[in-house]
């Protein structure tokens, strides 16, 4: 019903110079997405641009006072899939075709550190087939116009992973550009604005989801693998923890006993904001390392569980024990170690860490998001 509904209304003319946005399911204000569309209402006021919104971000978008139709409602069905341009970070619902004329941008999401679409050996999430995925993926790069990516290395893993064969704009990603070029009064503010005290430094711990531990699809388990009480002990005077869980986990993390110390970040609604306050990063097998490489500041890699998930679950495309740009740690007593030993060097003097950033972050240069502007206005 949805579909022939949508299929129909993509008949009709185009609504001609208008952009519309979705970031991470339509659920957030964020991204490539959002760097794209904050450009172009500062440099392209002729464009109408809206946002496709899930019911459940709407006061979000009010918050930000940011144009939007609600996803799936009949204005939605009216104006969406008659847009000239679609940008997106992630796959769109299989039931959405595009209809002819529509330019699709897919900004996608991260560099890519584990196996992705059709380099996934086998699925391990829930209610999924492994080839019904890998369909799915093939299906949706079809309908992409252009695809960005922010590096060489990516290029190459994306046309093969997605089964691309459209337009790849090699540019960096827009969602950089901030990271490149920042001032240190805009991250004075965003400590305020976070009611961070201006003497604390701030860690940053942002790791991402496991395939197989889920309550059911797309809500996945998490459980802290270092005691909170003694991270407060050893760190607490000095240090304030955000805790920036991935959008797809479900937990909701009770911090109120750690308040002023620890702080729940998952639904902040950009964590570029957050790479920017921070001064540490603690990741795992998330992408978010590649971006926060660009600022040059402490990342400390806490694979509590790096064996099962390089060999079971996903797979790495690089060397990630060579190539890390900070130390690996597997235990509570190494990451706290590691901590005290990374939190005043410079990373600039490592070559390793040097290696990295020319690999993978040569085109973060404050101008990805003019570059693919430019390339889909043509």
């Amino acid at each position: 019903m949805f579909r022939a509904v949508f299929v129909v209304l993509g008949t009709l003319p185009k609504k001609k110079k208008l952009m519309v946005f979705e970031s991470f399911h339509a659920k957030q204000f964020s991204d490539s997405p959002r760097a794209i569309y904050e450009y172009m209402k500062e440099h392209h006021s002729e464009y109408k641009l809206l946002w496709s919104v899930d019911k459940s971000a709407v006061s979000l978008f009010e918050d930000f006072k940011v144009p939007y139709i609600r996803r799936f409602t009949i204005p939605w069905f009216w104006t969406f899939p008659r847009a000239e341009y679609w940008v997106n970070n992630v796959r769109l619902p299989r039931w959405m075709p595009k209809p002819k004329g529509t330019v699709y941008l897919q900004t996608w999401h991260g560099t890519p550190l584990k196996k992705l679409g059709l380099d996934i050996e086998e699925i391990h999430m829930p209610n999924t087939d492994t080839s019904e995925y890998k369909k799915n993926f093939a299906l949706e790069s079809e309908k992409w116009d252009y695809l960005v990516s922010p590096n060489s290395y990516s290029t190459e893993i994306f046309k093969r992973a997605f089964h691309y064969k459209g337009k790849v704009i090699e540019s960096g990603y827009p969602r950089n550009d901030v990271l490149s070029s920042h001032s240190d009064t805009l991250i004075s503010n965003l400590k305020k604005d976070l009611g961070i005290a201006e003497d604390k430094k701030v860690m940053l711990y942002a790791p991402t989801w496991r395939d197989n531990e889920f309550y059911q699809k797309g809500k996945y388990k998490f459980e802290f693998q270092f005691a909170l009480e003694n991270w407060i002990k050893e760190f607490g005077d000095e240090w304030v923890l955000l805790s920036r869980m991935h959008y797809l986990v479900a937990e909701n993390f009770d911090f109120s006993a750690y308040e002023g110390v620890v702080y729940d970040v998952s639904l902040y609604p950009d964590i570029r904001d957050l790479y920017l306050a921070s001064d540490l990063l603690i990741t795992d097998y998330s992408s978010v390392f590649f971006d926060y490489a660009i600022l040059n500041r402490p990342i400390i890699f806490f694979m509590y569980d790096l064996e099962n998930y390089r060999d079971q679950l996903r797979g790495f495309y690089i060397d990630i024990e060579k190539d890390a740009p900070g130390p690996i740690v597997q235990t509570e007593k190494e990451l706290f170690q590691a901590i005290h030993a990374m939190s005043d060097s410079n990373v600039q003097l490592s070559s390793t860490f040097s290696e990295f950033k020319n690999r993978f972050s040569s085109l973060e240069d404050g101008k990805a998001t003019e570059r693919v502007v430019q390339t889909i206005l043509k």
